[in-house]
């Protein structure tokens, strides 16, 4: 499956931002998602599943619990896929750090 595939879901989308620097077990990952959006446990499993087999998450066993965390694999795909488009906004990133470095000299001024 394409990194953007595995993006394109909104449910597997607030997984990975659920697993941003922290572990978490299914259970509370399941918790959460059905809370945000009324899917199963078997659904939650079925997006984890897609997560870990397209290198976005990886698990670990502790004891019953399975404890997943961010892996960077896939991330690194979708980083490697926009290298080739940074050229368009890294001119306006560039000028707005200038504008910013100009209003952080003025205010120093005052």
């Amino acid at each position: 499956m394409h990194a953007f595939d595995v993006l394109g879901d909104p449910v597997r989308r607030r997984i990975l931002e659920l697993l941003l620097g922290q572990k978490l077990s299914s259970g509370e990952i399941v918790s959460v998602i059905q809370k945000e959006v009324s899917i199963s446990q078997s659904a939650v499993s079925q997006h984890l599943k897609v997560l870990r087999e397209n290198g976005f998450a990886q698990v670990s066993i502790d004891g019953a619990k399975r404890i997943y965390a961010l892996e960077t694999q896939g991330l690194e795909d979708v980083d490697a896929w926009l290298s080739g488009f940074r050229h368009f906004w890294a001119p306006k990133f560039a000028a707005l750090e200038t504008e910013i470095a100009r209003g952080k000299r003025k205010r120093a001024r005052k």
